[in-house]
This record gives C-alpha cells, structure tokens and sequence, in this order.
C-alpha cells in the first residue's frame, strides 16, 4: 500500500466515552456540513467506539456507488431495516440481492409506470375533495396518507385500500424506532421499552397484512393485474423459480416503504418552501394553467411541466427524502487519498454534498430556475443523488417523479398554500427526513382559470 493510502482522514477529536455521538444527534446535518467545510472532503469521526467516515465529494461519492461498488455493502444502520423489512431489496446483498433485482425489474418499465399516473391523479383529486378553502392542516399528514393510497393501489391492489391506515401507523411506529438508541446501541432493542413494544407490534401488523394479501391474491389465481404484487407472483427467475411468499413479503414491505416514504417528505417540504416563496408558487402556478388549461393533468403532460419538475428537484437538493446513503468497506480501500480500513462505516451525505458552493450558487436558497439549462448534465455526476447511485440506485426512481409532478400540478392548479403564522420546520432524521411536527398551512383555493 502506497503511504498516501495510509494517512488518517482529519475529523473532530469529541468526548472521550461518545466521541461525537451527541452533536450527530443533537444536529446531524449542521455537524456534519461544519466539519466539511473545516477538515475537507473525507471526514474522521468517532461514534461511542464506531469509526465512522463522512465522504461528501462527488467524485469520492460515485467512486464508492459506482467505480468501487463492489469493495463496499451496505452500512450496519441499513442492516438494521431488515428486522423491519427482512431480505428485501435495501438490506440484501450479493446473488439475494440480484435475484430479486431481476425478478422485480420487469414490474417497473417506463410504459407501466405511466399507466399508474391515472391512480395517481385519481387518488389526489379524492384528497382534494376533503379540503376547505381557509382550512388549516397538515401537508405532511395529507402527503403520507396520499402517498399510501397510491401504493397500496399500484403495489397491493385496490383490495388492500381499507387497510391502508393501518399500514402507514406501522410504518411510522417503524420509522420513529430506527431513529431510536438501538441505532447507536445494538443492545437496547432487547429491552422492553414502549418504543420497542411498539415496533414489535408494527411488524406483526405489517406481517398479517401482507402475509394475508399474499394468500388472498394466489387463492384468487387471477391471471394478469397491473398492480406490483400481480408481476411479482407471475414473475420467473432464470431458472424457472419464482418468489416465496416470505420473499414476497420482504419486497412488498420495502417497496411500500420506498413506494410512499419518501415521494411523502418530498412533497411535504416542496409545500414548505413554496409557502416561504410566494414568488415561486406563483410561476409554477402559471405553468400548470398553461400546460393543462383547466383539465386533469396526465403522464403524458409531465414533460412539458418542466418547472415543476425543477420545484421538485429543488426542494429533493434541499431537503433530500433520504439525507445520506450508508456503505461498509469489505477490504481496506482508499479514498481521496486516505485510508479506509475494512469494516469501516461510510457516510456519503447528501445534504452536505448537493448544498455544496462549489457545485451549487448560493446554495442554501430555493432557486427551481437553477435547474434550467441542463443542470443536472453540466454537475459532477454525484454532486446531486437524491435516489442513489450506481447498481443500487432505486428503482422506482421514476415511478417517484412521476407521482411528485402529478400531485404538485393537481394540487396547485386548485389551491395555493401558506405557511401558518409562526409555524416552524424542524427536523426528524430516521431513514428518511422528516418534518418533525408536520408541516402546518392554510389551503387557499385559486381563481377558476379564465
């Protein structure tokens, strides 16, 4: 090994027993973008007696998801999913991994996907018809049961629909406990807290619902269907096999969670900033008026609904729906420079790296516009990765920003959204980023288009 490749990254010294665990927790993204911007690209730090490696470059970033994917798998705190989600596609790794992969894929071509834009408007415009102009209420809440809906319909079927808030407070009990200590204390899930009560019973919950699904839908024999459940039960490996109910099961509950999660908190904080930015709400009303001229809009329409897309890209470089991706080193590796040794944990933040200066003019404003021009194809590749990178990079990143434009320019072309007086964003970061106490706003409804 080259002596460049055995120096030490720099990082903060910390306390003697936690090394920084309590600034990550306190705030983990202000940290983590101050010791950037002090120590460099490659950041040292100590969590208890955790190494932990921050990268934030995007050249480090897509060496580790692309270049060098295969030195790496997926961090302890992903892992850790799996008592939720079982040997789905964001905990598995190796042949697991690529089997169910390929078995998954082919519920996900572009053609399909834009059928389910019609459950998409349709299930917003059933939202919409529960809204009072004046009415306050929380985005955040609305977006999630939304973004439920629609999954259970285009995952599971119409016939998981009444079942649906009993999957999202499973779900969120979920989120809250990977949030928890047993994140940072592997031993704290054994004791009998009311957290980890409550996640027990969000797992069982989870598992009667789609075990019974399952069961339902392969009594039924039905041929066809174009929800996901109905092309994963027909789906064949290459060897003829097909899944399991178990691993149904797993890519059912890590597609729910992947499926309305995250489209949920990047709808949540596109609200949040167009209440701060009357401005913006404005224009991109203007286009919705424009494009759709009063009608509903469809899949079709999404390309010509180019600053709404650019509102949603904005808001996922600001507020990205999972803050960071998580790897661990399988052999000593070296990056940027530095020594990396095997086992090590590997942080590559989103936050820090798509409110970077050196990819981003003024970085910390909400500037949709900054996306014309083709942004994203003049950025080093990594330097905005909402969705990931490389082989892992999610797979319904498309169905994602489908089902983002849809809603935004179905809400928008009915109401525009203010902030309440004194409302403030903080934020809850689990799996994904959250606003912790919702996202409180007075829906106002527009003039009908002239």
């Amino acid at each position: 090994m080259s002596i460049i490749a055995r120096r030490t990254p720099p990082g903060p010294r910390g306390n003697l027993l936690l090394g920084n665990l309590l600034p990550i927790m306190r705030e983990p993204f202000e940290f983590a973008t101050r010791c950037s911007r002090e120590y460099g690209d490659v950041i040292r730090m100590r969590v208890g007696p955790m190494v932990d490696y921050i990268v934030v470059h995007p050249d480090l970033i897509e060496q580790v998801l692309r270049r060098d994917h295969r030195n790496f798998i997926k961090d302890k705190g992903t892992r850790m999913l799996a008592e939720l989600l079982g040997e789905g596609l964001l905990t598995s790794e190796g042949e697991t991994w690529r089997r169910q992969r390929r078995l998954a894929q082919p519920a996900f071509p572009l053609d399909q996907i834009q059928k389910y834009g019609a459950v998409m408007v349709a299930c917003a415009e059933r939202m919409l018809k529960g809204w009072q102009a004046g009415q306050t209420r929380d985005i955040h809440a609305d977006m999630t049961r939304l973004t439920m809906e629609i999954a259970a319909q285009t995952l599971l079927g119409a016939s998981m629909t009444d079942q649906t808030e009993r999957v999202s407070r499973a779900m969120n009990d979920a989120m809250i406990y990977f949030a928890g200590p047993a994140l940072w204390f592997p031993w704290y899930k054994w004791l009998p807290t009311p957290g980890n009560l409550r996640f027990r019973r969000a797992r069982r919950e989870l598992d009667h619902i789609m075990y019974s699904t399952i069961a339902q839908r392969r009594a039924e024999a039905a041929a066809g269907g174009d929800d996901l459940l109905s092309r994963l039960l027909a789906a064949r490996d290459e060897d003829g096999s097909q899944m399991t109910d178990h691993q149904l099961r797993d890519a059912l509950v890590t597609l729910f969670l992947a499926g309305h999660e995250t489209t949920a908190q990047a709808l949540s904080f596109t609200f949040y900033l167009l209440g701060k930015h009357p401005t913006v709400a404005a224009r991109l009303a203007a286009e919705v008026d424009e494009v759709l001229a009063g009608r509903l809009p469809v899949s079709a329409d999404v390309p010509r609904l180019r600053y709404t897309e650019w509102v949603i890209k904005e808001s996922m470089r600001l507020y990205p729906p999972a803050p960071n991706v998580g790897r661990e080193a399988l052999c000593d590796s070296e990056i940027g420079g530095y020594r990396i040794p095997r086992g090590a944990q590997v942080a590559l933040v989103q936050w820090v790296a798509q409110r970077d200066p050196r990819w981003f003019d003024d970085p910390e404003a909400f500037q949709p516009e900054r996306w014309d021009n083709d942004l994203a194809r003049r950025l080093p590749r990594c330097a905005y990765f909402p969705f990931g990178d490389g082989p892992r990079i999610c797979i319904g990143n498309q169905f994602a920003m489908l089902e983002a434009v849809l809603i935004l320019a179905t809400v928008v072309q009915r109401y525009h959204v203010e902030l309440v007086p004194g409302y403030k964003l903080e934020l809850f970061a689990s799996v994904t980023l959250r606003p912790k106490h919702g996202v409180a706003m007075t829906v106002c409804e527009r003039a009908p288009l002239s």
